[in-house]
């Protein structure tokens, strides 16, 4: 994976269509937030993203509280991201059709489908990026494997106290 996003770095520019319509700017923050929280998840056919967005929703206020404004994405196709984030109940900007260049531009694991039941279509697993308000990457979490994500309740307050206390981007002296 050579495009491993880097904290302190910038996000390359990437946008994608977004549900309701127009497109999802990534790293540009929408509305009263100056942060934008990115959480790309594997699609409809997988149970934990379910869960994981639905909890994204109930911590979403905890988040505008710290000016971090929340979107998720995922390679699916309109019709299908929008079907499940609907037997959700979403109120987050949701993007898709996120392609295969694209998750791999952002550096996120790609897989192939097991079988046609799960999906027809390569799709990216989980990661959670969070672009400060100079565009910078302050947090990046990317996983190869649907179970390994962060916790978000303990991610809007660790972001909280980032904002609140000046923290700096941590992880700087990568190879």
């Amino acid at each position: 994976m050579t495009n491993k996003p880097k904290s302190g770095e910038r996000l390359p520019e990437t946008k994608v269509p977004r549900l309701g319509g127009g497109e999802l700017h990534l790293g540009a923050p929408m509305g009263d937030h100056d942060w934008q929280m990115v959480v790309f998840y594997r699609g409809a056919h997988c149970p934990i993203c379910k869960t994981y967005l639905a909890e994204l929703e109930r911590t979403a206020p905890d988040f505008a509280k710290a000016g971090v404004g929340v979107v998720a994405i995922s390679g699916d196709p309109e019709d299908r991201a929008k079907s499940f984030t609907d037997e959700i109940g979403v109120s987050f900007p949701v993007g898709y059709g996120l392609t295969v260049d694209q998750m791999q531009m952002l550096g996120l694991y790609v897989s192939e489908p097991r079988s046609e039941k799960e999906t027809d279509r390569p799709f990216a697993e989980p990661g959670v990026i969070v672009i400060n308000a100079d565009g910078l990457l302050q947090v990046v979490d990317i996983s190869n494997a649907p179970f390994a994500r962060p916790d978000l309740a303990g991610l809007a307050k660790g972001l909280k106290f980032i904002r609140d206390n000046d923290y700096p981007i941590r992880g700087r002296l990568t190879a």
